[in-house]
């Protein structure tokens, strides 16, 4: 599942923190589009999957894949975010939810260890049927559904009441939420913290602009 690095990430803090944070806000673009829509482009969509698969990735640069374009969706949210520009405000609520449900599930020891008991079975599933196979992503639903979702602080999720109860929707959010939570812990294992955001924002623009 590992993928050899095409594209070298800057290696300083801010540009590692931006990628995540980019993880992070393709997850939240995604999941609003799945709900709007029931649709999204692959390429987003099986970065995402096989980012929250790969639990020990052999660099920083493959998780997403190897190329920052496989996170163009979210680095174009993020642009938006630091450059003080309008940005959907649905997408902004799923993606700073998910950091902070991410800090909720750091503080349980024994939901990380669910959590990580579950990605070690689904990781097997995935060798067999396919990252993106929806016996998978039903799987990766199930494991968002068991552990984050029994969390108090939950991410309501808006759009077609029709779209949303069609089959596989459920789990298809579900497994896109989890791959945000992915990608907050990258972000958080890079040195990022909610609280130095609004002080970090021209960091992650320099950080942005050299990403392209």
């Amino acid at each position: 599942m590992n993928t050899t690095p095409i594209h070298r990430a800057p290696d300083t803090p801010a540009a590692r923190q931006a990628l995540a944070l980019a993880g992070v806000f393709q997850a939240a673009s995604l999941v609003d589009e799945l709900a709007r829509t029931g649709q999204v482009e692959p390429r987003p969509w099986e970065t995402l999957i096989r980012a929250t698969l790969d639990t020990d990735p052999e660099s920083f640069e493959a998780i997403y894949g190897g190329h920052p374009n496989n996170l163009r969706r979210g680095l174009e949210v993020l642009e938006a975010v630091v450059g003080r520009r309008q940005a959907n405000p649905v997408v902004l609520r799923y993606g700073f939810s998910l950091l902070l449900l991410m800090s909720k599930l750091r503080s349980d020891n024994a939901m990380m260890s669910t959590l990580g008991q579950h990605l070690s079975r689904i990781q097997g599933q995935a060798e067999h049927f396919g990252a993106t196979h929806e016996n998978v992503i039903a799987s990766l639903g199930e494991a968002y559904q068991e552990t984050l979702s029994t969390l108090k602080t939950r991410i309501v999720v808006q759009g077609d009441p029709s779209m949303l109860q069609s089959r596989m929707m459920p789990e298809r959010v579900r497994a896109i939420l989890l791959a945000g939570i992915r990608f907050a812990l990258l972000w958080h294992q890079q040195g990022g913290r909610r609280w130095r955001l609004v002080l970090q924002r021209g960091a992650l623009k320099n950080a942005l602009d050299q990403l392209g």
